[in-house]
């Protein structure tokens, strides 16, 4: 059984009229539209942070690009030649 619960939005009595037909042509309530439309976004949002979270730890384990440990003091880094 779905568990719905009602709620009560203000919305633009002008822009509220524009949505009721807006529903209509797509043969829906306004209630479902809102209902889809939400949960496009939510579900939207909550893929964006499993993928915001699975690359951050990413970045924090790192990656192996090869090579070796060097090791190289701050003056032969900084060393000008020429």
């Amino acid at each position: 059984m779905i568990n719905h619960q009602n709620i009560t939005l203000k919305m633009d009595k002008n822009f509220l009229r524009k949505a009721k037909v807006f529903a209509a042509i797509r043969k829906t309530s306004l209630s479902q539209l809102m209902m889809e439309t939400l949960k496009e976004k939510v579900t939207k949002s909550e893929g964006y942070q499993r993928a915001q979270r699975g690359a951050l730890a990413l970045l924090k384990k790192g990656f192996e690009l090869g090579g070796g440990p060097y090791y190289t003091s701050r003056e032969e880094l900084h060393r000008r030649h020429g």
